[in-house]
């Protein structure tokens, strides 16, 4: 299993801080409207177990900025639903809640209102059937009426206006909605069609360089992306974890990425149990392995992660480090998710504080000028993950963008300040937004009283990854490359 960790056997610490309590009224995420839990009365329909928990999900997410990803899986569990059922459920809700900007025109369309205008449990189930009708090989009939089904055992009175929405809906596919209701104007019409905001639209148009590849890109978004998996080098080769699994595969570009074939729940797996493995994008498993592979000058025994939270990228770091003799100082200002780092590097050199990577000089765990390689995973807006978060593309806005790229500069300059003469820094966000990749970089070296120089990273990824730009910066895609869009700055200090 490798070297223990100094924080488990060496006296390194996991520090504790206190995490804020949930404001007075505020419901905890994931919470259930426990309306569809209740026993059939007065005659109400009892709800398909597969539709109720989609429906359960898409609600949670709305209404208690919920994460389909962790609700969902515990629904499914509640209601008994397995196999085939969980995939439909599963298909219904990531798909409702991808395409909700697109199904709240429609819908508006049909329902000759604004769907603010319509109550939030009506307006969720509408959302679901009209998913269905448009998405999915299900009959008209029987998505109608389980949707009207629904409807009723939530607003009983609702149930005729679900069912003349619904019809209205079904009178048209998919393509003959999208030409009656698009808009002129490119962008709007890509947003309609692709199901994403304007704003993102432009901001992936932007990175492209054309609207044409950004179109590529939102198509992406929209599917199903697959499970990777990282061998933890040291601990399992990639073709050994590959081949105890069936159907897997290994990946096109990382030495260490496994493709996991269909469902299943990868925490089953005994190489993710017993932490040989992890569950992590090929793009992450990449750029972390290009601050691993950077050339530098000098040691190279101290490594630091200055935003580890979860974990993903300090557990291959943590394994790699620990093939080398070196350590790896993991850093995480939210507690509970310190706490997860530090779980997620058991048994690896991993030493795990709960700081703030920007107290680089102040904490006496981040002394300046020693770190060989150090990592920013920066906290971003993350469009470069939203195949894999479905609400997000509707959460995240424009004027969340100031605040993150002030703190993605602060980190910078942090690490600038953390990592020794001749050692490298590796930036990375999962964003494409040209804010948060090429401007975050370009003003936090132009800010620094530190010289560092711009590195070209394209040597250190496999030769075989196809467009990788002119460099030094390179930006993954999920259209071009099958990862998350990942984007990853190499800058190496200077003597100075």
């Amino acid at each position: 299993m490798g070297a223990r960790s100094p924080g488990r056997v060496r006296g390194a610490r996991l520090l504790t801080r206190p995490i804020p309590r949930r404001g007075p009224g505020q419901r905890p995420a994931g919470g259930r409207d426990d309306r569809l839990n209740r026993p059939p009365r007065g005659g109400r329909p009892a709800i398909d177990p597969a539709r109720e928990a989609a429906y359960e999900a898409v609600a949670a997410v709305h209404r208690d900025d919920a994460y389909a990803n962790l609700v969902l899986p515990g629904l499914l569990r509640e209601t008994g639903v397995t196999g085939r059922d969980a995939a439909f459920a599963t298909e219904l809700t990531y798909g409702s809640l991808r395409q909700t900007g697109t199904l709240d025109a429609i819908i508006a369309a049909a329902a000759d209102r604004a769907v603010e205008r319509i109550d939030p449990p009506v307006r969720d189930a509408l959302r679901i059937g009209a998913y269905q009708l448009l998405h999915m090989r299900v009959g008209a009939h029987a998505a109608v009426a389980t949707t009207v089904d629904l409807v009723r055992s939530l607003v009983p009175g609702a149930a005729g206006f679900a069912n003349a929405v619904l019809r209205r809906v079904a009178e048209s596919d998919r393509a003959a909605w999208l030409e009656r209701l698009a808009p002129a104007d490119p962008v709007a019409r890509a947003a309609l069609v692709h199901a994403h905001p304007a704003w993102v639209v432009n901001a992936f148009a932007d990175a492209l360089g054309s609207l044409d590849e950004a179109e590529l890109a939102l198509d992406a978004d929209n599917l199903p992306p697959p499970v990777h998996l990282c061998a933890r080098p040291g601990l399992i080769g990639r073709d050994d974890l590959a081949a105890s699994l069936r159907g897997a595969t290994a990946g096109r570009y990382s030495p260490f990425a496994v493709v996991l074939a269909g469902g299943g729940d990868p925490a089953a797996i005994p190489a993710i149990r017993d932490g040989r493995a992890h569950v992590q994008d090929e793009g992450s498993q990449l750029v972390a392995e290009v601050l691993a592979q950077a050339a530098i000058t000098g040691p190279d025994e101290r490594w630091l992660d200055l935003c580890a939270g979860p974990g993903g990228k300090a557990g291959l770091l943590g394994a790699l480090a620990a093939q080398r003799g070196a350590h790896l100082t993991a850093v995480e200002v939210t507690h509970h998710r310190a706490a997860l780092v530090a779980k997620a590097t058991d048994g690896l050199p991993v030493y795990t504080i709960n700081a703030d990577g920007r107290d680089v000089g102040k904490d006496p765990d981040l002394p300046e000028g020693v770190f060989d390689r150090v990592l920013v995973d920066a906290p971003c807006t993350g469009l470069g993950a939203l195949r894999r978060r479905p609400e997000a593309r509707w959460r995240r806005q424009p004027s969340d963008l100031p605040p993150l790229t002030k703190l993605q500069r602060e980190l910078l300059q942090a690490a600038f300040r953390a990592v020794r003469p001749g050692g490298v820094v590796a930036y990375v966000t999962c964003s494409p937004h040209q804010a948060e990749t090429e401007v975050s970089v370009t003003e936090a070296a132009r800010r620094s009283s530190i010289e560092v120089d711009l590195v070209d990273a394209r040597p250190y990824l496999p030769p075989s990854l196809p467009e990788t730009g002119t460099g030094p910066t390179v930006q993954l895609w999920p259209h071009r490359h099958g990862t998350d869009a990942m984007f990853i700055a190499l800058l190496r200090r200077g003597p100075g």
